[in-house]
């Protein structure tokens, strides 16, 4: 919201109301299994992200990469709110090198002009979804492919597309992540625990994402937010295309700026009617990570594997996956 002339209570009445609806959209964002494993606490000018290690996944995300990246993709959700409301804020990311879980320090530094394609996030973030069904429609275009790129290169990563027979190295090397991961007793009771009735409250999967189903998808392995496996099959998804998303680098504040080049482009894409399925299993096994790096030409290091394509408006819309009250995830100082 913009403040014309207000006075100092207001104006810092105002700033933290801001923060504080920043925080709490930031809970729309994507997250290995839905764990949403971030903390927020929230000041007067200022707004803290950390990792939640209670929601790490020991077993499947050891490094807290994909937890990390998690965190970057509420963080550029954060910021998009509060560009969009009017304000300026200024971004220290990983403040404390003796403190890894604190990922962010978010501080206001007062009133600016609503950005506008922030403003068009906004509408878009409650939109914006995983979407796990198979690619049926036409091929993405080349406009909106230059654009989901453009979004995620602002924000300090790239996107690489596959070639076909790329495509094919990947699916394998995703069904040997698949099948390494599945024979690991700690991974399977973790896969357990994250999609069953046990839970963390409010972190739920909706019921389409934990029932097994028939082959949908060229590519096995889990996405992102989900934890279905997505059999290889020939007859579907041959109008997808796929991307790893990369950078020079691969530390954890890398890790958490792959986050928010992951929110920009998918908010762009779902803007632009273009599906999204994020896979993190061969990102998660050492082995098929070094295919991803191969396929880089060892230059950079791969944070993600992207899935782009359109699908037919007249099936069922995929559901949302459910999100937690505020205050599990904000702490408000005094």
């Amino acid at each position: 919201m913009r403040i014309d002339s207000p006075t100092a209570p207001d104006h810092a009445r105002a700033m933290r109301d801001g923060l504080a609806q920043a925080a709490a959209a930031a809970g729309y964002a994507p997250s290995i299994y839905n764990t949403q494993p971030w903390r927020w606490s929230l000041a007067r000018d200022t707004l803290d992200l950390y990792l939640d290690r209670s929601r790490v996944l020991d077993a499947g995300d050891p490094d807290t990469r994909l937890a990390t990246l998690s965190c970057g993709a509420a963080l550029h959700h954060a910021r998009t709110i509060m560009s969009a409301d009017g304000w300026s804020a200024a971004v220290t990311r990983m403040p404390d090198a003796a403190d890894q879980n604190y990922l962010a320090h978010l501080h206001v530094d007062g009133p600016a002009p609503p950005d506008p394609q922030a403003v068009r996030h906004v509408r878009t973030i409650p939109l914006r979804h995983t979407d796990r069904r198979p690619v049926t429609g036409i091929m993405v275009g080349s406009e909106d492919l230059r654009a989901i790129t453009a979004s995620v290169l602002a924000e300090g990563a790239w996107l690489y597309m596959l070639s076909a027979h790329q495509i094919i190295e990947l699916a394998e090397a995703a069904d040997q992540a698949q099948q390494a991961n599945a024979a690991d007793p700690a991974w399977r009771a973790e896969l357990a625990y994250w999609t069953g009735r046990t839970r963390p409250a409010g972190t739920d999967l909706p019921d389409p994402a934990t029932r097994q189903h028939e082959p949908l998808s060229t590519m096995a392995g889990r996405d992102v937010s989900q934890p279905v496996d997505l059999a290889i099959s020939a007859k579907h998804d041959r109008a997808a295309l796929y991307a790893i998303l990369y950078g020079h680098s691969d530390e954890p504040r890398d890790w958490l700026q792959a986050g928010e080049a992951l929110s920009a482009g998918w908010l762009t894409a779902t803007e632009r009617g273009v599906s999204v399925l994020p896979l993190s299993a061969p990102v998660e096994v050492i082995g098929t990570r070094g295919t991803l790096q191969r396929l880089l030409s060892y230059l950079h290091h791969p944070y993600l594997v992207l899935r782009f394509g359109t699908t037919d408006p007249a099936t069922a819309d995929t559901p949302h996956a459910r999100r937690p009250p505020a205050d599990q995830t904000i702490e408000r100082q005094s």
